[in-house]
């Protein structure tokens, strides 16, 4: 396994609030030295990165011993879309934990004359729709609108709303939630 040290000391010298330049004073290293091992332009011997780590202070063990964050995920494939709906009705979501997201992403689909319900779904923040293929039923408060492909739909969440497929064809949907509430 490969040890990035650079991003490793970056990541502990910021969680410390210490600048490069505060960080080589206590270590009584240059300025160039920390950026140097930060940036990975220069691989510290044993020696040079144990005086650095005193500077903060650190142990070598500690310092190996830490958990880097993963980088955010920003690319999904097919594999990474949850089912979240049972039945004729599929919401499959972007990602499977959305803890500390601010959107949520579906795929959509709805077999032909399936809807949400009799009752009106209401919950809090705001969604918008794209309709890819076949047509969809949105009511919206009082307001209702059969949509096709190319057509999309944005409204209030707390607005009571129903979605029904009217027609022959599978009705597939990508949609959006702020925040993750659905």
């Amino acid at each position: 396994m490969d040890i990035d040290v650079g991003a490793r000391l970056k990541m502990v010298r910021t969680a410390r609030k210490l600048s490069q330049r505060a960080l080589a004073r206590q270590a009584g290293v240059t300025n160039a030295t920390i950026s140097l091992i930060e940036s990975n332009q220069i691989n510290p011997s044993v020696g040079a990165l144990k005086r650095v780590l005193d500077g903060i202070p650190m142990g070598m063990s500690e310092f190996f011993a830490l958990e880097t964050p993963e980088p955010p995920k920003v690319f999904y494939g097919q594999d990474d879309f949850v089912e979240i709906g049972k039945g004729a009705i599929s919401y499959r979501q972007l990602g499977q934990d959305l803890t500390g997201r601010a959107l949520q992403i579906l795929s959509e689909r709805y077999a032909p004359g399936t809807d949400t319900g009799r009752v009106m779904i209401t919950h809090d923040g705001e969604e918008g729709g794209l309709i890819m293929k076949g047509r969809l039923e949105v009511t919206v408060g009082d307001q209702t609108r059969i949509l096709g492909p190319g057509e999309a739909y944005f409204f209030d969440s707390r607005t009571p709303h129903r979605f029904r497929n009217v027609g022959e064809e599978d009705c597939e949907i990508v949609s959006a939630c702020t925040p993750p509430s659905f």
